[in-house]
């Protein structure tokens, strides 16, 4: 076996999914007897879906969902509708569905999920890890890699003596999903009152989720609460419970914030939830971990095929460490935003001000979005290391789109107009080679502003700029092709 995942949430899937399309085999393996069907996660960010985009998946996930041409950060609201995205919204779709809709994808391109199926032990050498597997079938699996994707209480992530460092949390939130005698005209989000804040949404006929959050209380991990407990805080907080009854499910979430020290033991690694845990402010928890899959499954693929040097998993965290590093400390500063009392009054007030400010809603937003996102990658054109626009484009005469040239999770060397495409000579079973008409003449780069479309630019798998150039010269593309996606082969470069 090739990978091995542990955790079958969304994080874990996106990964399965994306080492298939490779060629890589994968298996997923969860402690749980089946899916709970559990709502979870209650949308996507803009980001999230040109990623899903770019694998032909929001054509399953849009229609399952509810466009919202807005935002939050500390309940309070940022309109997304002029952001430089064909995306310019939150998707409001349960975590259940976008788990149901991966899990069908994944197990399309022949991914294999085992359910009752717990990691219990691993054992680690220089060629491979033996991920010893509890449950009815349980047993050894030998691996090249070992993947943790099995949440905030990592069973992987523990057994591989990875610290988890953070801040306790300060406060506690519960919801439920559940069904309303006397429900309110509209959505309630983030309503304040008393030593906390309430919200009622629905996402789907027949049923609302309902919040509250309590600052004069600290999440108690070993008590998990019951409805009752629920529908008298939320009571407490509100000062009606809307009729609240038949309820589908009931949790508790505090604002506990921690990081892996590294996302890396030798042969195991950890994504998603396994690698942080931050307060749930701006639904940012299930966008962050499919990022995480998209931008490890391409470099673990290479590295399992033996195109590219093991080296090249290093970038995963030097990448995504830092994002993950940036959501925990916008959270905090959400939570605090949020609590209850005069001064947070005064403050929110400021806040809802600068706001207001178009440069200001911008930086927030795009934050929150993470369309904002530069990796560090060598280059001086202002799209290297961002993620590339999704821009119209005429190839063979046929109209298509930047993203549509992605679905096959490789990457792609795109040149326009009439230029002259650059070779891929000892890459050519690697990058797929693209010369096409460009729509827009200027592309927007958020955070930066518009700038010339390229002449010529080198697309990774996961969507983001590895070169680019404006004029015919091919000045670093050899280097970046070898950097991103090995060393060309001897056969072709002879």
């Amino acid at each position: 076996m090739d990978v091995v995942i542990a955790g079958a949430g969304p994080t874990g899937l996106m990964l399965a999914a994306e080492l298939r399309l490779a060629g890589i085999d994968v298996v997923v393996v969860d402690a749980l007897p089946a899916r709970t069907g559990e709502s979870r996660a209650g949308g996507i960010h803009a980001r999230t879906m040109e990623i899903f985009d770019q694998r032909g998946l929001m054509d399953r996930l849009r229609p399952l969902g509810r466009p919202i041409p807005a935002g939050h950060f500390g309940g309070l609201r940022m309109e997304f509708g002029d952001f430089p995205t064909r995306f310019p919204f939150t998707l409001g779709i349960v975590q259940a569905v976008i788990e149901r809709e991966l899990e069908a994808h994944a197990t399309e391109l022949g991914a294999a999920v085992r359910w009752s199926s717990p990691v219990v032990g691993i054992r680690q050498d220089d060629d491979g890890v033996e991920v010893e597997v509890g449950g009815p079938d349980g047993g050894v699996i030998r691996c090249s890699y070992l993947v943790g994707c099995d949440g905030g209480r990592s069973t992987v992530r523990k057994l591989a003596g990875i610290g988890f460092d953070g801040t306790d949390a300060t406060m506690v939130g519960m919801l439920a999903d559940v069904e309303l005698a006397e429900p309110p005209a509209g959505t309630v989000f983030g309503q304040r009152r008393g030593p906390g804040d309430f919200s009622v949404i629905q996402f789907q006929p027949g049923w609302h989720r309902l919040m509250v959050q309590r600052y004069d209380r600290v999440q108690d991990r070993a008590h998990e609460p019951s409805f009752e407990d629920f529908r008298d805080s939320f009571r407490e907080v509100a000062g009606t419970d809307f009729g609240m009854h038949s309820p589908r499910w009931v949790s508790q979430y505090g604002d506990a914030a921690r990081q892996a020290d590294r996302y890396r033991e030798r042969r195991v690694f950890l994504a998603g939830d396994a690698a942080h845990i931050h307060f749930p402010a701006g639904g940012q928890g299930l966008n962050l971990g499919v990022q995480d899959a998209v931008n490890l499954g391409w470099k673990l693929a290479a590295v399992v095929r033996g195109q590219a040097p093991s080296g090249l998993l290093d970038s995963y965290e030097a990448e995504r460490f830092p994002v993950a590093a940036r959501v925990l400390q916008n959270t905090r500063a959400q939570t605090a935003l949020s609590r209850p009392g005069a001064h947070v009054n005064a403050l929110r007030d400021t806040f809802t001000g600068l706001l207001d400010v178009d440069d200001v809603r911008f930086r927030i937003g795009l934050m929150i979005t993470a369309l904002d996102l530069e990796y560090d990658v060598k280059g001086d054109h202002p799209l290297t290391g961002r993620r590339v626009p999704d821009a119209d484009l005429t190839v063979g005469g046929e109209a298509t789109r930047v993203h549509r040239l992605l679905t096959a999770g490789r990457p792609v060397l795109l040149a326009f107009d009439d230029g002259v495409v650059p070779s891929v000579d000892g890459w050519v079973d690697r990058v797929d080679r693209v010369q096409a008409q460009c729509g827009p003449k200027r592309w927007t780069i958020p955070g930066v502003g518009d700038v010339p479309a390229p002449a010529a630019v080198l697309i990774r798998p996961d969507g983001y700029v590895a070169w680019a150039t404006d004029g015919p010269a091919a000045e670093g593309l050899d280097e970046a092709m070898t950097t991103w996606f090995g060393p060309a082969t001897v056969s072709a470069a002879c």
